[in-house]
């Protein structure tokens, strides 16, 4: 049974930054393209960022592009999502997602592209 969990969440200040951590079991990952969303209580999960199987070109949502760093370890099976200059809009549930297979250019940022997902972490900015 393949299970995601995700850590490093929690309370921040604005500008602060945070490293999440998601670790993958009962499943190697160096087939899967790994993703992140966020969501936020009665709206719709919003695409993050997504790596492929071997980190090549990365892809980040429109809000997040330059502020936070997608990468995984897939020895470790592990992906993680660095995030800086943190604002209080990016409070949310943060998301660890995971594909069968890789996915390709256009089904990244669609949620239904990730078979697999964790519990989520939550991250609260304060003013």
């Amino acid at each position: 049974q393949t299970q995601l969990v995700e850590s490093g969440g929690g309370l921040v200040q604005t500008g602060d930054s945070l490293r999440l951590s998601c670790a993958v079991s009962g499943r190697a990952v160096t087939s899967s393209t790994m993703g992140w969303f966020r969501q936020v209580p009665g709206k719709e999960r919003v695409f993050v960022a997504a790596i492929p199987w071997n980190s090549g070109t990365k892809y980040y949502g429109d809000s997040f592009q330059g502020r936070f760093t997608i990468s995984r370890d897939n020895a470790e099976n592990t992906v993680y999502l660095q995030m800086t200059t943190l604002k209080p809009e990016d409070t949310a549930r943060y998301y660890c997602a995971a594909s069968r297979r890789n996915l390709i250019s256009g089904e990244y940022t669609e949620a239904v592209s990730f078979e697999f997902w964790g519990r989520g972490t939550q991250v609260t900015v304060a003013s």
